[in-house]
């Protein structure tokens, strides 16, 4: 069974009008971290063996990093766990947490005061100053980088489709950006955000990420913001596409999914079939879709380059990877979870539902905020 572990990047609001407070510092002296915030390794770690709450990029956000676990059961108790050990923190410092993936509300980000992220600021100027989104990212244990790399190399036309899934940031800077997820299109803007060539081995997949940071346009291998990577520090192949989900039975159904593609993926290796001959530029258009029409349009199929309606590919996923969810016994949480969204909605159609309904972006960072403090199943 292979263990998978989620990261979860939140957003600290104000108790009282819901707009971002740059706390982080103080949330983090509260929930006692594992690691000082301005750690010598690179991001993408995993988080450690017991999980942690974190530091990131702007003061008014953190992260959570659940432990590595088998099953979804448990999975799902240390997602909440750890929203509820943020929140926890939070609070004593006057503050909420919100799992959305950009502010609703008007926001002026501050970049967090450590030598990495300062670095960044400084390379990146505006982009940077701007930059302020959080996501969902994936950690799925491998047995080796050229059983990564294959992975890789066979996953990464499925990562749009789970962008769709889990866009949950329509609004950005106190407007409706016109996206699902504008966290993607803030992410397009980073040089070495998004999808990868077929690479083909462990050797072209280290040579391509030395050469990026040789070049000087990123500090270290931490700032290579691909939809999916190998991690540095743990056996694990990290997926990034999605955004940080709305509600925690959304974040386990994304974990479970990203699982079963990484097992699909090492078995169809294992039994010498072709990884996907997809260009890059396609899975691009791909992603911008994704992030553009979320779950209420229409998605570009990569097994035929057109577009498709978003339940259809969705559905194309699951019997891909419905084998492998079988034999790991997440098959029935992941149709359960998928025809709750079907139903519910994800966290993109959840905020616009409410904002329609009151007309207040508050209320949209207040829904946001209730639900990653529920303690209770669904």
């Amino acid at each position: 069974m292979r263990t998978l572990g989620v990261e979860e990047e939140m957003l600290l609001v104000d108790v009282r009008n819901g707009r971002p407070r740059s706390v982080s510092g103080q949330v983090l002296t509260q929930a006692a971290p594992a690691a000082p915030a301005d750690h010598a390794g690179p991001e993408g770690s995993g988080g450690g063996a017991q999980g942690a709450v974190e530091g990131e990029f702007q003061q008014q956000q953190i992260e959570t990093h659940t432990p590595p676990v088998a099953d979804l059961d448990t999975l799902r108790t240390e997602v909440r766990r750890w929203r509820a050990e943020a929140v926890a923190a939070a609070r004593r410092t006057g503050s909420n947490v919100a799992a959305l993936a950009t502010s609703p509300l008007p926001v002026r980000p501050v970049t967090s005061r450590t030598r990495r992220y300062l670095w960044l600021e400084d390379r990146y100027q505006l982009t940077a100053r701007e930059h302020l989104v959080c996501g969902c990212h994936v950690h799925v244990s491998v047995e080796s980088d050229e059983e990564g790399v294959a992975v890789l190399d066979r996953i990464r036309v499925w990562l749009p489709a789970l962008l769709a899934l889990s866009a949950n940031s329509p609004f950005w800077n106190g407007q409706d950006s016109g996206y699902a997820s504008y966290r993607s299109q803030a992410l397009a803007k980073l040089p070495s955000w998004g999808p990868t060539d077929v690479l083909g081995s462990p050797a072209a997949y280290h040579r391509l990420v030395g050469d990026m940071v040789r070049s000087t346009v990123i500090l270290d291998e931490g700032m290579v913001y691909f939809d999916a990577r190998l991690a540095k520090r743990y056996p694990t192949v990290e997926v990034r596409a999605a955004d940080v989900c709305f509600s925690v039975e959304e974040a386990v159904v994304v974990a479970a999914l990203c699982r079963g593609l990484v097992e699909t993926a090492a078995q169809e290796w294992a039994a010498g079939e072709r990884a996907p001959d997809v260009p890059t530029q396609m899975l691009r258009f791909a992603t911008w879709q994704a992030g553009r029409e979320g779950l209420e349009g229409r998605l570009l199929d990569w097994r035929t380059g057109l577009p498709a309606p978003c339940w259809s590919v969705l559905d194309g996923l699951l019997d891909h990877v419905g084998p492998a969810l079988e034999e790991a016994g997440d098959l029935v949480v992941v149709k359960e979870g998928l025809a709750r969204v079907r139903e519910e909605g994800n966290g993109a159609i959840r905020q616009r539902a409410m904002f329609a309904h009151t007309g207040q972006l508050l209320d949209v960072v207040a829904e946001s905020v209730r639900e990653t403090a529920r303690h209770d199943e669904r």
